[in-house]
């Protein structure tokens, strides 16, 4: 089998080519500005950005990892604090809990949209719980309203993790502007990519931006005056110079994986064993990834037919964050959880990602 007969589960060339000469010009910039970290351009990207989600303030990082902890910190969130999140994610959620001093307690996810169940979240809360932290996955919004209403009742700080799901709604609003704060990540891959790492921290409160700004950079305030410890987690200018120009292109990308998730539902609708991904009411889904669940005592042999005709594919998440090493003591019963884990299979999903690709990969399940 030849390189080219392979089909991967990302594919960036469709969104770089056509675009190549622009994004040489945004290098050239770059390097004709001397601004290499920072500066106008990113000053500019956080503005753009901020416009276009609605929100007040938008605080460029070097990762949405960094994002989320960041956001954590500049809540007031830390040591004897409880956050509550789910175990079907990466594990960056987790670890940015445990890096801003809190404890991750994990509530089990709803089994049709793979988010973060209220219900589940609502039999954790005690007098420590200090906030909600829900996830965005696959590219469908978790539950927000009802995760809204809950953090109010229970007077609870909301934080959104949109790594999967930037451009993606629920009830109307974008997600990420449901949240005291929320996190992006434009990891290449994303829906929104960089050309390397970069996130974004937004949120409506002046006083959580100012905190985040200053976090960012080692907690400096002036040159030379530094407020509290710090990250290293400034963007790049290039990164901001190149997320300004791919931004409004970002709705047809997300238009393209849509009507790409369309013909996987037609072409795999009635397909034994294979269960489609279901879409929220008053949801949209971007399809960061299209992810089945097929039978777990046929995931292997699944994946090893598609593999063997050339067609890669992914497993997000094959193990609940609680049971990996360092979470182990954070365990608890997560039925729905464990059983994604063992039966969710991603299939390849870009923008240009042709009919007769999306053929093939459904002409080999069945």
């Amino acid at each position: 089998m030849t390189a080219s007969s392979v089909l991967p589960l990302f594919n960036l060339a469709p969104q770089l080519e056509p675009h190549e000469e622009e994004l040489l010009q945004r290098l050239r910039e770059t390097l004709q500005s001397r601004q290499f970290i920072l500066g106008d351009a990113v000053i500019h990207f956080e503005e753009d950005f901020a416009r276009w989600l609605q929100v007040d303030h938008a605080v460029a990082v070097n990762s949405g990892t960094d994002a989320l902890t960041i956001a954590l910190v500049a809540l007031g969130i830390g040591p004897g604090d409880e956050v509550i999140l789910p175990a079907l994610t990466f594990v960056a959620t987790a670890e940015s809990i445990i890096h801003a001093g809190a404890r991750a307690v994990f509530a089990d996810i709803d089994a049709a949209t793979f988010t973060i169940d209220p219900e589940a979240i609502a039999e954790q809360i005690n007098e420590r719980t200090r906030a909600i932290l829900a996830v965005h996955l696959y590219g469908q919004g978790a539950d927000m309203q009802h995760l809204h209403d809950l953090a109010t009742r229970h007077n609870l700080i909301l934080i959104e993790d949109v790594a999967q799901a930037c451009g993606a709604r629920t009830q109307g609003k974008l997600l990420g502007s449901w949240g005291h704060a929320s996190a992006f990540s434009f990891f290449p891959t994303k829906n929104l990519g960089a050309l390397g790492d970069a996130g974004m921290l937004v949120t409506h409160d002046e006083e959580v931006a100012r905190r985040a700004r200053e976090l960012r950079n080692h907690g400096q305030t002036s040159r030379g005056q530094h407020r509290m410890v710090g990250y290293n987690s400034r963007m790049d200018s290039f990164q901001g110079a190149v997320l300004r120009q791919r931004l409004p292109l970002l709705t047809e990308w997300n238009n393209q994986r849509a009507a790409i998730a369309e013909q996987y539902a037609r072409r795999l609708a009635g397909v034994p064993g294979v269960t489609r991904p279901a879409t929220a009411p008053g949801n949209t889904h971007v399809y960061q990834l299209y992810t089945i669940r097929v039978p777990v005592d046929r995931r292997e042999h699944i994946q090893a037919t598609l593999n063997q005709a050339g067609i890669e594919t992914g497993i997000y998440y094959p193990t609940p964050i609680c049971r990996l090493a360092p979470y182990q003591h954070l365990q608890r019963p997560l039925p729905a959880t464990e059983a994604a884990t063992r039966e969710v299979l991603s299939l390849p999903m870009w923008p240009g990602l042709s009919e007769s690709d999306v053929d093939r990969v459904c002409s080999t399940l069945k």
